[in-house]
């Protein structure tokens, strides 16, 4: 198996985690997994911060709420039912709480 033991165990997380995943939302989970700024992180948690940010800002409507001046947590919450969606199709036995944004992460 080519890859770094992270690069591996990050791979392993993302199918653990999403295992009905489409292979371009996969791809794009592992650049953001595998970045620095997520380095110090467990390989399960880069994975999950990752897969968050991307479905915000790929599967939702997100990015133009915040063009029409929403903030991000308003921004946030009318979005976390499409981003509950998107997760339960790729097989995640995990929801998002709209309470919660400790979880979340926003590509810079």
């Amino acid at each position: 198996m080519a890859g770094t033991k992270r690069q591996r165990d990050i791979k392993k997380a993302l199918r653990e985690l999403f295992p009905r995943i489409t292979m371009a939302d996969a791809e794009d989970i592992l650049d953001l997994a595998s970045a620095g700024h997520l380095r110090h992180l467990p390989p399960g948690i880069a994975v999950w911060q990752a897969a968050i940010s991307h479905v915000r800002h790929a599967h939702t409507h997100y990015d133009s709420l915040l063009e029409d001046g929403y903030d991000r947590e308003a921004a946030r919450y009318f979005v976390i039912e499409d981003m509950n969606d998107t997760l339960q199709d790729w097989g995640c036995n995990r929801a998002l709480d709209p309470n919660d944004t400790d979880v979340s992460m926003d590509r810079k």
